[in-house]
């Protein structure tokens, strides 16, 4: 089938987000032909961004140029998105697995009458339909859906595709309304944004790596071990639920059920025996690397590679021997 993609864009700081640049990297996969993936913005600053499609080769670059879409809810982008991907004929609507990206996935799909997935890990296309894989039941198994019509939605996966390689161009910039939105779809609007604790490293959700303490680790003047290895390998630092309960690090720091679902290309499990909360949070990790003195724990169940033997040993020497590799 003809395939003509619209990627929703999110910019963070004056950069388009990795999620974008992940869904870019498939649009242009899914769609090779010259001028067939076309890019999305929304904002104050939306034409000004637009340069950052064109680093990656998108020829055409819808925007919305409303300030007051800045801080309104995801509800009220729809509209916009569904204009630019009518207007610029467009067959599929791709979007990051972010926050923001499935909560718009949803709601395009309503108003654009759109066949649609979320957490997507894997696309095949066919004629008038999408075979599409993701993650279910908290990552214990997975799921094949096959989407048909003609029109679809997908939010991907964060990390499950590769990033784009940079084709510098200079994009058309098309103007899209923002639509008649009513007042009451207006109305809430974000008036603050309030960062987290996190460690020094990129955040859970976004990182490539994550290295997670557990109750192994046995004090918090033990921690700063899980985040040496951290900074060596330029990872996010994560930890399982019985070290953020006991107050060792903030509760944003959880990986699990009950904290960040993360999907990193390496996953590092440090003194963590394996609750099912915490694998739920983390077991779609492409590689899962797990250190415990205990050879029976649940974690090596699920990891690719298991060290049995003393973390306090291990870590430093693995520590040591990134740095070393790495000339830090």
């Amino acid at each position: 089938m003809t395939t003509r993609i619209l990627v929703v864009g999110e910019v963070q700081g004056s950069r388009l987000s990795g999620a974008t640049l992940e869904a870019l990297g498939k649009a242009r996969e899914l769609s090779p032909g010259t001028g067939e993936v076309v890019g999305f913005l929304a904002g104050r600053s939306a034409t000004a961004a637009a340069g950052e499609f064109g680093r990656y080769g998108v020829p055409e670059v819808w925007c919305a140029n409303d300030a007051s879409l800045d801080a309104a809810p995801v509800a009220a982008l729809a509209p916009s998105v569904t204009a630019a991907a009518e207007a610029a004929q467009a067959t599929i609507v791709l979007v990051g697995g972010t926050t923001f990206g499935r909560d718009l996935a949803g709601r395009l799909a309503v108003r654009w009458n759109a066949a649609a997935a979320t957490g997507v890990t894997e696309v095949v296309p066919g004629d008038g339909f999408l075979r599409v894989r993701r993650p279910v039941f908290g990552g214990r198994a997975t799921e094949t859906r096959r989407l048909e019509g003609t029109r679809f939605v997908l939010a991907l996966r964060p990390h499950a595709f590769p990033l784009p390689t940079e084709a510098p161009a200079n994009p058309t910039i098309r103007e899209v309304a923002s639509g008649d939105l009513s007042a009451n779809l207006r109305a809430p609007k974000r008036t603050g944004v309030e960062p987290v604790a996190t460690g020094a490293g990129p955040t859970l959700t976004d990182a490539a790596t994550v290295v997670s303490g557990g109750r192994g680790v046995r004090s918090p003047e033990n921690f700063p071990l899980v985040e040496a290895l951290a900074a060596a390998l330029g990872a996010a630092v994560g930890a399982s639920r019985a070290v953020t309960d006991a107050g060792w690090r903030p509760a944003s720091y959880q990986v699990g059920q009950t904290g960040k679902a993360v999907s990193p290309q390496l996953y590092i499990a440090v003194g963590i025996s394996g609750a099912i909360q915490h694998i739920v949070g983390m077991v779609s990790s492409h590689v899962i690397v797990a250190i415990n003195s205990d050879a029976s724990a649940p974690i090596f169940k699920v990891a690719d590679y298991g060290i049995v033997g003393d973390l306090f040993e291990i870590v430093p020497a693995l520590t040591a021997e990134v740095r070393r590799v790495r000339g830090l």
